[in-house]
């Protein structure tokens, strides 16, 4: 099969778990019953192992994808001489109210123009290919069964077994259409892995009607209204339903440098996104999401973090375990090893969670909720751990495993946290020891403008002592901890300009440089920070050059309107895909570009 861009993807899912779709028609990536289960289909970290579910027209065709308008229906077309060619892909959305826990991949697969011969070949690979199934061939479909597991492929067209899958091939003559499921029950009879009780067309109706219900909730009616709604969808796609909780992106191990070794599971919720991802559901008006979110982060962060220091990222059911391994037997995507699941970081010491966190409450109760007294009671112990920490060294926002550094980036949200709890108190009259905590936040101001600052580069750097730049840094203006004006933030952002920006797209830090991450090799450029950029330009004043960067940035989108965490030197996408911060990144400098566009004209 070989490896296709990270960029042909498509994107389904149905808020328990997601499924990556090529242009080919090729399912390749799909992890049930949630995102961070083992996965199904894994032929994006290994072709000829991990598995896949390919529906494709047997004619030389040309390829073109899209998304039913304002859903997450996609819709992959095969064009060629002999007919024209459809395969419409989505996951129904769970009716909670049932109480059934059902997950389906449904493919409704069409001939638009011409007779169409389409292929159809499902291989599974349960457990990332390491767990062995059987196939049970059925009048309705297929079973494919593991220890633990049972998935089922329903078709009307009977299954042909081909070592340990099943493949078939039809027609659909002009009109036609014929609707493939396959069907994962996390409880209830076994019996119903074959009963094909929803047609496609009424089950794709059902979930058009839930996504452009949803999406018209959107307040955002800006210049950039298409690829904001499609950011928004991403979000709401990442969203783990059961929980509220959002996670960091679908996929695992896909490299940020092709062969690299920078190989990440994102499959979890960081803490760190918070704010930004309330800040983005707030701005755009999904005031439910916003607050199903914030009881996720009131429930497991702040009360998880009573005895000590805060954990950065937990498990979208809200465990805390998330051990690390790598699977040797996958030869990773492009023989990009190791392959890995779990997150080791999840046990370092990252200082900055504690602003991200504390500033998603402090925009929630103004926007949404007022905080109640035991939240708030809840709130001043982390504070107080803060106080007490703040100087200790850390791994980082960039998660760094060279050792702990001092990184300016990690005191401006610890400045962050004192800052909107002192805001907090004052506005809600709540108790709080106001001269202590205003104190400790003017030393923790001081302190960065003393040591974090390098006189002579003009230039706010990564880590005290340092001299290295960091697009971390560019948040500074965002969060309220200096003017977009000062002089010392404009010389940041000549200097980022100037040596973290290629094409206007921006690197995270000089590889080699600075604190360094432990690791060989490179990496692309990042594309939140791009993001970070065109907001604190625009926050200067700086409109033309926010613009064109926001514009050129745009290009680099997938066919989709959909990004990876990083873009690489070809304009490829590198790194897990598609990536939440990324799409919340593009939400608030839109937002904000646009607003101060519109007061221009």
């Amino acid at each position: 099969m070989g490896y296709k861009p990270i960029e042909s993807y498509g994107v389904i899912g149905d808020m328990h778990t997601v499924a990556l779709v090529g242009m080919d028609g090729a399912i390749d990536w799909c992890c049930l019953p949630h995102v961070d289960s083992p996965s199904i289909f894994a032929a994006i970290l290994d072709c000829n192992k991990g598995g896949y579910f390919k529906i494709a027209s047997c004619h030389e065709a040309r390829q073109r994808q899209m998304y039913l308008p304002d859903t997450n229906v996609l819709v992959t077309r095969f064009l060629s001489s002999n007919g024209v060619g459809e395969v419409v892909d989505f996951m129904p959305i769970q009716e909670t109210a049932t109480g059934r826990k059902q997950h389906q991949i449904v493919r409704v697969v069409r001939a638009v123009r011409g007779s169409v011969r389409f292929r159809l070949d499902c291989h599974p690979a349960f457990d990332f290919a390491r767990r062995p199934h059987q196939v049970h061939l059925e009048a309705r479909g297929a079973v494919f069964e593991a220890e633990g597991m049972k998935i089922s492929l329903i078709s009307r067209f009977p299954l042909a077994r081909i070592n340990d899958g099943v493949a078939v091939e039809f027609v659909l003559h002009p009109g036609e259409s014929a609707t493939f499921i396959l069907r994962h029950l996390e409880e209830g009879p076994k019996g119903e892995l074959l009963e094909a009780r929803l047609l496609g067309e009424e089950a794709l109706q059902r979930t058009v009607h839930f996504w452009r219900g949803w999406l018209s909730k959107c307040r955002y009616t800006g210049r950039w209204r298409e690829i904001v709604n499609r950011s928004a969808l991403v979000l709401k796609l990442l969203t783990f339903q059961p929980t509220g909780a959002i996670v960091a992106a679908p996929t695992t191990s896909l490299p940020e440098e092709i062969g690299g070794v920078r190989n990440w599971d994102y499959r979890y919720s960081w803490v760190r996104d918070a704010a930004f991802t309330l800040y983005a559901f707030l701005r755009l008006g999904f005031t439910e999401e916003a607050e199903h979110f914030m009881h996720w982060l009131e429930q497991l962060a702040i009360e998880g973090g009573q005895a000590g220091p805060l954990q950065v990222m937990y498990g979208i059911d809200g465990r805390a375990e998330l051990p690390e391994e790598t699977l040797d037997h996958l030869e990773g995507y492009c023989g990009s090893r190791p392959v890995r699941i779990g997150n080791a970081a999840s046990r370092q010491l990252q200082l900055d969670i504690y602003g991200e966190l504390i500033d998603s409450v402090y925009l929630y109760d103004k926007y949404g909720s007022p905080i109640s007294y035991d939240s708030w009671t809840r709130l001043r112990r982390m504070l107080d751990w803060v106080a007490d920490n703040w100087m200790r060294p850390d791994d980082g926002i960039w998660e760094v495993r060279g050792g702990p550094q001092q990184f300016v980036y990690s005191k401006v949200q610890c400045w962050v946290a004192l800052d909107r709890a002192v805001r907090l108190a004052q506005k809600r009259s709540l108790p709080l020891d106001l001269g202590r905590f205003t104190s400790l936040r003017n030393e923790i101001h001081e302190t960065i403008m003393h040591e974090g600052y390098n006189f002579e580069r003009k230039t706010f750097v990564q880590a005290f002592g340092s001299d290295a730049v960091d697009a971390a840094n560019l948040i500074m203006p965002m969060v309220f901890f200096v003017s977009p004006t000062d002089p010392r933030m404009l010389g940041t952002i000549d200097r980022t300009l100037d040596e973290l920006v290629s094409d206007s797209l921006v690197y995270r830090y000089e590889i080699g440089k600075g604190a360094g991450d432990g690791l060989t090799g490179e990496e692309g450029t990042f594309n939140m920070c791009t993001f970070w950029l065109v907001e604190a330009l625009t926050r200067a004043g700086r409109l033309e050059e926010a613009r064109f960067i926001f514009e050129k940035m745009l290009t680099y989108a997938n066919h989709l309107g959909l990004y990876a965490e990083e873009t690489g030197p070809n304009g490829e996408a590198l790194g897990n895909f598609p990536q939440a911060f990324t799409h919340i990144g593009l939400i608030s400098a839109a937002f904000n570009l646009d607003r101060r566009l519109g007061e221009g004209a």
